[in-house]
């Protein structure tokens, strides 16, 4: 079965959402584990996102940071943070068009976060994208 790549970051999102949460309570995880528990086939998108965020972890809540008035990352929810890092990660790390990342980082937090989220996810990307 062939999986869309929004169905694939949602996945990577779920993940991510995971894995903040478990170091947060300093649960001892395995992402391998984490990929597998949530991605029924072997995917090396949902891997590069995942281990891609993981790897540059500090660099992009540090770049989201410093596009933020009055708010850091670590405020909004977990679920918003693991949507603008993947986000992040895929502006800075791989050929994905722009427009493609900030499309599917919006229908995320319309999914799962509320408007207030939204509006920040959308103007760090925005900012973001304007630096780069």
């Amino acid at each position: 079965m062939a999986y869309t790549r929004s169905y694939l970051r949602e996945k990577a999102m779920i993940i991510i959402y995971q894995i903040n949460i478990d170091r947060e309570n300093n649960i001892d995880y395995e992402i391998d584990n984490k990929i597998k528990e949530n991605v029924e086939v072997d995917n090396e998108f949902v891997k590069e996102l995942v281990y891609g965020v993981e790897t540059y972890k500090d660099e992009l809540d540090k770049l989201a940071n410093s596009h933020m008035v009055d708010w850091d990352i670590d405020r909004i929810d977990k679920t918003g943070k693991a949507i603008l890092e993947i986000a992040l990660f895929e502006l800075k790390y791989t050929d994905t068009p722009e427009v493609v990342i900030i499309n599917e980082a919006i229908e995320l937090a319309k999914k799962y976060s509320d408007d207030s989220v939204r509006k920040i996810i959308n103007a760090v990307l925005d900012k973001v994208i304007k630096e780069i």
